[in-house]
C-alpha cells in the first residue's frame, strides 16, 4: 500500500501479522507505529527495528547504501537444511539437467506420506526461496 505523505511516498506491505513501514521522514513512520500500536497493540506490543537491517519474513533486509538494499535468508537456507531428508542431500550435481531427468524408474520406492509431505515442504521453501533472494535457483 502506497500513500503520498509530505510529499514523500508512505510504503507499507504486510503478510499475515507481519508488517514492513517505510517513508523518507523519521516522523512519518512513528505516527504510523502510534497508530497501528494504539489500534493492534493491545493484546501484544507492536515489534519495531529500526536502522540499516530488518528482518522480514525469513529475509535479511540491509540498507547498506543509499539507493540500494540487498537481501540476504541464510538464516532460512540453514533451516531448510536442517530439516532436508539427509538421502536427498547424498549426492551431488552439475545442472538438475541430468540425461536421466525424464526417465521413469518404475522400481522405484514411493515415499510414505509423512516423506512426501517434507519433500513437498522442502520444495515450496526452495520456490519462497527462490522468489525472494536466490533466483539463481
Amino acid at each position: 500500500m502506497n500513500k503520498m505523505v509530505n510529499g514523500s511516498q508512505l510504503t507499507i506491505v504486510w503478510h499475515v501479522d507481519d508488517c514492513k513501514t517505510c517513508h523518507i521522514d523519521e516522523k512519518v513512520v512513528t505516527d504510523m507505529l502510534n497508530k497501528r500500536e494504539k489500534k493492534f497493540g493491545k493484546e501484544s506490543s507492536v515489534t519495531v527495528t529500526r536502522g540499516p537491517m530488518h528482518d522480514y519474513l525469513g529475509m535479511t533486509i540491509y540498507y547498506s547504501v543509499k539507493g540500494k538494499l540487498k537481501f540476504y535468508m541464510f538464516d532460512y537456507i540453514e533451516q531448510i537444511l536442517s530439516e532436508v531428508d539427509s538421502r536427498l542431500m547424498s549426492g551431488a550435481s552439475v545442472t538438475p539437467a541430468t540425461t536421466h531427468l525424464f526417465s521413469v524408474n518404475d522400481g522405484a520406492i514411493k515415499l510414505s506420506r509423512k516423506e512426501a509431505d517434507a519433500f513437498n515442504r522442502n520444495v515450496a521453501q526452495l520456490l519462497f526461496l527462490s522468489k525472494r533472494a536466490r533466483p539463481d535457483l
